[in-house]
Parts: C-alpha cells; structure tokens; sequence
C-alpha cells in the first residue's frame, strides 16, 4: 500500500503549465474591471453559517447538503463559503461601506461546495465576483453587460457565450407566482423527477430550472412569472432591455431563468454556451435589492455577477485560445565555474536595467547542447550566452532564437543598450 498522500477528492492542484492561462484570465478580469472603475475587496474564506443560511435560504440545495460546516473550538458554527456574495455584503454592513453610499466592488477567489464532482465542477471552486450598491437603475444592470462583454471580446470568447435574460419581479409578485406554480406542479406530481418532488415544498422555483428532459416538458406549459410581476418592475426590465438594444448586445429573454439564490429581484442573467456540455453556465447574475436588509443593514439597492473561472479556462481550452505569453524574453546560458558566478552577477544587472525583462538564467550545470534546448522550450526570443571565453574577453553571444538574424559576439558593457534595441524598439 503507498504512503502518499492525495489531495483531496474534488480538490485540485493547478499546475505550472497550466497557471499561465490562470494568470492571462485573472490579469485580463482586473484589467477590465479597474478600468471600469471597479475597486477589489477581500474577505474572509471561513464565515459564521447564520450569514448564509440567512443570505442563500435555508432550504437551498447549497445549505442543505453542500457547505463545508463545522462547530469551532468555541462552539459556533462556521462554514467555508460557498459564493462570495453573502460575505461581500456582511463586509460592506459591518465596515460601514453601503448606507447612503455608492460601491462598485470584485472580489476573487476559491469557494467551497460539497457536490459531486465532475469536470468542471469542483468542490473547491474559484469565481470572480462583482457586486454594486447604492444603484437602484437599470443602467447598472446594463453595465455589468457591458462589462463581460467587454471581458468575453478581450478572451476571444465573444462567438463562445450568449446572454440570456428574465425579471423575477419583486419578493410580493414571487410569492403570489409561487403559489401558482405550487398549485400546477402539484398537479403534475407524480410526473416529476426526485428532486423536483422535493423541491415542491422547498423551492418550488428551482423546479424552473431542471435538467431533467421529462420535468422539462412540464415546465414549459407552467404559468409565466412576467405575467405576475408588478408595472414598476416590468418597466425596470423594459429600459434594461432598451439600454442594451442601444449597445448592439445580443440577448434571448427565458421567461424560466431563475437563479438558485432567494436573495435575486427584477433583473437577472446569465451567459451561457453549448461548449462545456452540462456546464453550460459561465457567468450569472442580477439585482439582489432586499439582501442588505435582510442582513441587518439599512435597505440598500443592489447588482452583480459572478462567474467561475474553472469554467472560462475549460472554455478557454475549448476554443484553442491558449496561446500565451513566453516563460522568458531572454535565456542566460552559461559554461562553466567561472561563467557561472559571472553570469548570475550579469543577470542581475540586467534585471536592474530592465526590470521588465522576462530573463531566466540557467542553473544547475549541464552541456551547451542541452542548455540550448531548455533555452529553446522556454520560448525566449534570444539567448545570451557566457563561457569561458566570454569571461576572459568580457564579452556576450547574443543568439537569435525565433528570427534568422545572425549571431554577434559584443563587449560586455554594450549588452544593456543591445538588449535595450531588441525589446524595447
């Protein structure tokens, strides 16, 4: 029997080929987001449970059998979080961030779900969130659009997803539409799947949402939510519409899209694509109004997003858009003692000169020939190389690696200015 240790089921390492694409997704999300005038928050990753099971609901699937739950040395219960709105707004509450104020906040990071684990689905997760507060138009909901279609177009993913759209009205016209769809999946009982069954008396909402190819054929002669919602909220979802139609953004109104969480009101979406086969749900989100108050705070309104960044490298992969940048721009070969300690002197003089530069330099030894090949894996534009010879005359060999340009031996103290002309021109 081996003594090795695994990680643990549904936990994943992410490994160093695979963290470039990780980086290029994370740096790009940032990008866009702080140029939108978004400004980053972190919080905690373990929070007291009461924050969601008063945030997410009760008799959600996420608090009934998927958070991490455990009782502290003092006895009160914590949980790892399992999405980041919910911690997100205790923070605004309880540092004083949301009253009377306007907040644009992301947020990123791992969260945690005890579910089956399958490709793309794990349970230790990571998403990017986005949360406004103090915004009560629909030109916010409108932004976050903007924002990941910016962010989609920015990936090469803007042909990958499409927008899908709906309005869930106010928590009055969800509790009247509740009893209607109550009363008719009630008639239908026996025609449901297991869960939807359960859901019945717990979340009869989430029955909207099956999977289930027969619940599907009864879900689609259910009653409509827009035929409940109010005129405030109907009007809210025409001049969200509108504000896209002006923006040239696609979008499919489904009149059954519903989110998992009770917090959500009036707008809500996601992005979607047929890429990922049941993980068809890259990026969801809407208004959660009544959230603030919910957790003690003053009523404040309130629009965001969130999406899972397992899901958009799979989707990434998916569409061939791996290419990144090189490991290094330069490759220091060196040979010999001498070379050696020379060449990490160099090397950090040229870090000093160019802070920028991608330089590795070779450690460990080894032939010419197979510094030559680590030089060339690493994807370096050229290679700089250092032997004895090199020390004695104190010059460098620049070797051009990607382009047919002729090798050039020069003076040492000419490196800089040369390495200057090839990157920085």
């Amino acid at each position: 029997m081996s003594n090795t240790i695994q990680a643990v089921r549904g936990m994943r390492d992410i490994l160093p080929d695979e963290t470039p694409l990780w980086r290029h997704l994370e740096n790009t999300v940032a990008t866009v987001l702080t140029n939108y005038g978004y400004q980053e928050i972190r919080f905690p990753i373990v929070e007291k449970t009461e924050l969601f099971k008063r945030s997410i609901g009760e008799v959600t699937d996420i608090v009934e059998k998927e958070m991490y739950t455990f009782d502290d040395r003092n006895g009160d219960s914590l949980s790892l979080r399992p999405e980041g709105t919910a911690a997100c707004v205790r923070a605004g509450i309880e540092k004083g961030l949301l009253y009377n104020q306007t907040q644009k906040l992301w947020y990123s990071g791992p969260m945690f779900r005890h579910e089956r684990p399958q490709k793309g689905r794990y349970r230790q997760f990571h998403q990017v969130g986005v949360e406004t507060f103090g915004l009560q138009g629909p030109d916010i909901d409108a932004e976050l659009i903007l924002i990941c279609r910016r962010l989609w177009s920015l990936l090469g993913l803007e042909k990958n997803v499409s927008l899908e759209i709906n309005s869930l009205g106010q928590p009055e016209a969800r509790a009247n539409y509740r009893e209607k769809i109550v009363e008719y999946f009630s008639e239908h009982f026996d025609a449901l799947d297991a869960d939807s069954q359960n859901r019945l008396k717990s979340n009869p909402m989430r029955i909207l949402d099956s999977k289930n190819p027969d619940t599907q054929k009864i879900v689609a002669n259910s009653p409509l939510l827009s035929d409940y919602i109010s005129e405030e909220s109907a009007e809210h979802f025409q001049q969200f519409k509108e504000y896209l139609d002006a923006s040239n953004v696609e979008y499919r109104i489904n009149p059954r899209l519903v989110r998992g969480l009770d917090y959500y009101s009036n707008t809500v979406f996601e992005w979607v694509t047929q890429d990922l086969g049941a993980q068809g749900t890259v990026c969801a989100g809407g208004r959660f109004d009544a959230l603030v108050s919910y957790l003690g705070g003053k009523p404040t309104p309130a629009a965001g997003f969130a999406m899972g960044m397992e899901r958009l490298i799979a989707l990434l992969e998916a569409a061939g858009s791996t290419k990144l940048e090189p490991l290094a721009d330069c490759y220091l070969l060196v040979a010999g003692a001498a070379a050696q300690a020379k060449g990490l002197q160099l090397a950090e003089s040229i870090h000093n000169s160019m802070p920028q530069l991608k330089l590795l330099t070779h450690c460990g030894g080894g032939s010419f020939k197979s510094q030559m090949k680590k030089a060339d894996k690493s994807g370096a534009r050229i290679a700089l190389i250092m032997g004895e010879d090199e020390v004695q005359s104190q010059t460098m060999t620049i070797k051009h690696l990607r382009e047919s340009i002729e090798q050039k031996t020069i003076a040492e103290y000419q490196l800089i200015e040369n390495l200057q002309a090839i990157f920085e021109h």
